[in-house]
């Protein structure tokens, strides 16, 4: 046990269904450490953006190539979000109504191994780990795999998905992050040699990264087909060449040995989510990059950053020395990751861009809006406890069908990080008491970092903020919150919603207290911020918030709040982690450590807005064991769902399955002798049952 628990520190402390197993390898057991921010602003006052939904009102923009097409895929529009605007007429603002109307359906325990949908509804995989993406593409061997044919195979835990549709709805560009990999389940426990060991750490390499694969299908609302071959398709992983943009590219601060000119790195790892862009391009964002790193772990910018002198979980050092930073010749590796990522999944041959001017932290993601006067706004949530929550404005300005000039928007503009204040701070306990006022709310301001392309803060230039934006956000006075993932504005409102996942260290011992906009001691459950740009304006430096939701189970006890909606009414939800919107206006949660207590499977829900429906949350889908549920897509002029089934049955290993996903056999049996398989991260479609034959609730 003592020697397990070295392994997986977080054994025994994690809520609900939360494995220890995903903490050890997702995020290097971020919550066992001491907290990184220990900076002293923002303890005693309380907080909360816009971005572009990258999944409402599909069919507008993201003009592309293929082939000959003039216009290849749509993605969103880049109709301005103004508050108040409705730009569908026929959309009810989230009060409720859908094109994708279910019944709720009950949470599933989290012993259980299925994937349960809405009656009337189905599912089937896309794709899954391992499926080869070319015609030289070996097919998947789980007991033969390589370096090679992973390199053009599906990639492992697939996070952030989009999927961009041509006008006819018959073909498709599926995007997908994939964040990390779990050795336990991909090869056998028995020791290896230090050759097979080598073999291995070369095909976690070509698993991470991203993947870009075409789709088709005989009709709208119908099951895709991925195509093996699509002229397309394309493997992103640690030997990619990317480009730096912004103040950063040819720094010192990024030069290694390995790359002198301090302009181009290989590789992008830890991606999380990300977003669409209205020029056609997708984003990505790298969130936990720190475990990969080996550094000498006493500077104040390593240990903000939670980077440690130990071996790292991949021990990737091993073959690479850029990934060993305590030397001189790679001290900068590091500073190298930590960005928002553009690639254009229309053209294969392009060079991916790491765009500085957006700061380098744990980004969870980026989405963009344009605002009225033309420029791009970027939102992105800093994924660390007591981290921040930043905004990205472009000097220049969009320019309608010139996707050259577009993708050069992220390289240059002003950052700023963000300061709440509440109007009932007098009340706030830790309890989660509503106040006497009946809601949490206040204002906030966007502090600057950069201002036309000079540093904000004091004793700082502008390459030390954009390398150490974490310490320049914590000079600058910033909120702390509590983990910021997904942030995801409504087209149809205006409004931006920031699901902040869980803090189980809020109030505790010397760490900030509850403030209203993380209003829980020991969050375990998270909440989800609405914030309103002033004027509708999203490139003002002031806004106005309040707290859609305080999340968790009311059965067991949980100190919730769903805006006035009846608790006993609502289907239990924690750990909100994506966001998403449907043409009605209605938010979309995927969720990422279910309910504590006696745990439920993660899931996907819907949530109202406006009206008598605000806060009536609803499930309609459920994941299998020990899996995330990510990159929720809601086509519902398509009568379609996508989520990405992230490690499931992660607690198990290759030896000992915890889960048969998505390959299940019959109800009760084990795969027969010789039939070799592993719980495998899919892409998984939903659709009415009468559109395609499926595999209803596993």
């Amino acid at each position: 046990m003592n020697d397990l628990k070295k392994l997986l520190p977080m054994l025994g402390h994690t809520k609900g269904k939360r494995s220890a197993v995903t903490c050890s390898l997702k995020c290097d057991n971020a919550c066992a450490k001491a907290v990184c921010n220990t900076s002293s602003n923002s303890y005693f006052r309380d907080i909360v953006s816009a971005e572009f939904s990258r999944r409402t009102a599909l069919g507008a923009g993201a003009a592309g190539i293929l082939g000959a097409a003039a216009v290849a895929f749509s993605g969103p529009t880049p109709a301005n979000a103004l508050a108040g605007q409705n730009t569908n007429p026929n959309n009810g603002k989230g009060n409720g109504k859908s094109l994708l109307p279910f019944s709720p359906i009950k949470p599933v325990d989290a012993a259980v191994d299925t994937f349960d949908v809405a009656d009337g509804y189905d599912w089937s995989p896309i794709i899954r780990w391992g499926d080869p993406l070319f015609t030289n593409s070996p097919d998947f061997d789980f007991a033969q795999q390589s370096a090679a044919a992973q390199a053009m195979q599906f990639g492992y835990n697939n996070d952030y998905t989009e999927i961009l549709r041509q006008p006819n709805g018959k073909k498709g560009l599926l995007i997908c992050n994939h964040e990390y990999v779990n050795p336990q389940i991909m090869f056998p426990a028995a020791p290896a040699t230090a050759a097979e060991e080598a073999a291995r750490r070369n095909i976690f390499r070509n698993a991470v990264g991203m993947s870009v694969v075409e789709l088709t299908r005989d009709a709208k609302g119908q099951p895709w087909d991925y195509v093996r071959g699509g002229k397309l398709n394309r493997r992103i992983t640690m030997d990619t060449k990317f480009e730096f943009t912004g103040p950063l590219a040819g720094s010192d601060l990024l030069k290694t040995k390995g790359d002198p000119t301090g302009r181009f790195v290989l590789g992008t790892l830890g991606n999380c989510s990300g977003g669409s862009t209205p020029w056609g391009t997708i984003l990505s964002g790298e969130e936990n990059f720190n475990g990969f790193f080996r550094t000498n772990g006493t500077s104040t910018e390593d240990r903000r950053y939670g980077l440690e002198n130990k071996a790292t979980a991949m021990a990737w050092e091993k073959e690479d020395p850029r990934f060993d930073a305590r030397g001189e010749d790679y001290r900068n590796e590091p500073n190298r990751f930590g960005y928002i990522v553009e690639i254009d999944p229309e053209d294969p041959t392009s060079v991916p861009k790491k765009h500085t001017s957006l700061g380098r932290f744990k980004h969870e993601g980026a989405n963009v809006i344009i605002a009225d006067n033309g420029k791009v706004v970027a939102y992105s949530g800093d994924d660390e406890r007591f981290d921040y929550l930043y905004k990205f404005v472009s000097k220049a300005k969009y320019k309608k069908n010139d996707k050259a000039h577009n993708m050069t928007l992220l390289s240059e503009g002003d950052l700023f990080v963000a300061k709440f204040t509440g109007t009932s701070a007098g009340e706030i306990d830790g309890s989660g008491a509503v106040p006497a006022d009946g809601k949490f709310d206040g204002a906030g301001q966007w502090l600057p970092l950069v201002v036309n392309g000079k540093s904000a803060i004091a004793g700082m230039g502008i390459e030390e903020v954009l390398v150490h934006t974490r310490l320049a956000a914590d000079k600058a006075g910033a909120t702390k919150m509590d983990r910021c993932e997904d942030v995801q504005p409504s087209l149809q409102t205006g409004k931006v919603y920031v699901a902040c996942t869980n803090n189980s260290n809020r109030g505790v011992g010397s760490n900030a207290p509850a403030d209203e906009t993380n209003p829980r001691s020991q969050n375990r459950d998270g909440h989800i911020v609405e914030i309103t740009e002033s004027r509708g304006d999203q490139t003002a430096t002031t806004f106005a918030w309040n707290l859609l939701m305080l999340c968790g189970d009311p059965a067991q006890g949980d100190a919730t709040y769903f805006s006035g909606f009846p608790v006993e009414d609502v289907s239990p939800i924690s750990c909100p982690d994506n966001l998403a919107f449907d043409t009605e206006g209605n938010l979309w949660i995927s969720t990422d450590g279910a309910p504590s207590g006696i745990g439920y499977n993660d899931g996907l829900f819907k949530v109202g807005l406006e009206g008598s429906n605000r806060g009536n949350v609803e499930q309609f889908l459920s994941v299998p064991r020990n899996a995330e549920t990510c990159g929720p897509i809601v086509h519902d002029d398509d009568s379609m769902v996508y989520v990405a089934v992230q490690h499931p049955g992660e607690e198990g290993s290759y030896n000992q399955l915890n889960s048969l996903f998505p390959d299940y056999v019959a109800a009760g049996a084990q795969p027969a002798p010789g039939d070799v398989r592993a719980p495998r991260p899919t892409i998984v479609q939903v659709f009415r049952e009468d559109q395609g034959k499926g595999r209803k609730n596993g």
